[in-house]
């Protein structure tokens, strides 16, 4: 029985063969290797995946879908929400200290999914995602450029990021209205120890009105938090580099 895409799920299926090799080439899958796939689907990533590695763990929130997947005998399905699942728990269940994450993510909700896995980061060895190209742009970007957001920066603190793969509409089914590519996220070995919830917070103030410059937004931020550094806020947020607002939270005086 053919399943229908769920517009709901945001379900876009991929579908082209010759997309499909280049990714799984991309990901490099390795015999016995742990590896977690979000949304596989209709499995099209999935079967060329488990062929190589032995076992896959994924996870699907289509109560229809999880029901088909569980017919493979090569697979462990959780039935769920990614954004419920517990990331270092599945690591543990696979028995290793860090897992491989892949998936095709819903694009309706990949910002709180790549959020939802930066608070697991310590768990993952790699990710590769199929997203929105102009996330990808914001997530890869660099200071002073119109993609350089509060994404760029939270992720750039912790991984080490590249666009590996374009991906055209052409490519799924149904075909999306929007052009997809490929990421390459590699956990930073030594990342800056901050608190992650201070960074997160000083990062949103900065970029809640990007055209302003930061004396408006920040610099008020700055002065309710008691910090007597020195830190330019003549500029707009977008061009103050990501070691530069690591750098101001760690300048922060202790919270009373």
């Amino acid at each position: 029985m053919k399943h229908i895409a769920r517009k709901r799920f945001g379900q876009h299926f991929l579908a082209d063969q010759a997309i499909i090799e280049a990714i799984v080439h991309e990901i490099d899958p390795r015999p016995g290797q742990a590896m977690v796939e979000i949304g596989p689907g209709l499995a099209a990533l999935t079967q060329p995946l488990v062929e190589r590695l032995g076992r896959l763990t994924v996870i699907e929130l289509d109560r229809d879908l999880a029901a088909r997947l569980r017919g493979h005998g090569q697979l462990e399905v959780i039935e769920s929400d990614v954004l419920k699942v517990d990331f270092a728990a599945v690591a543990r269940t696979q028995g290793v200290a860090k897992t491989r994450v892949v998936g095709n993510l819903p694009y309706n909700i990949s910002t709180p999914i790549l959020f939802h896995l930066l608070e697991a980061v310590d768990s993952i060895e790699d990710q590769h995602f199929m997203l929105q190209k102009e996330v990808i742009d914001r997530m890869v970007a660099r200071p002073a450029t119109a993609d350089y957001s509060r994404l760029s920066v939270m992720l750039q603190w912790r991984y080490v990021m590249e666009n590996v793969l374009f991906v055209p509409p052409e490519s799924f089914e149904p075909p999306p209205r929007v052009d997809s590519a490929v990421v390459r996220m590699v956990p930073l070995a030594d990342p800056p120890v901050v608190d992650a919830k201070l960074l997160s917070e000083l990062v949103q103030v900065a970029f809640s009105q990007r055209r302003k410059i930061l004396r408006h937004t920040l610099g008020k931020w700055l002065e309710n938090k008691g910090f007597a550094g020195n830190f330019d806020i003549q500029r707009r947020a977008e061009e103050v580099p990501v070691d530069e607002y690591i750098a101001l939270v760690k300048a922060l005086p202790p919270a009373p």
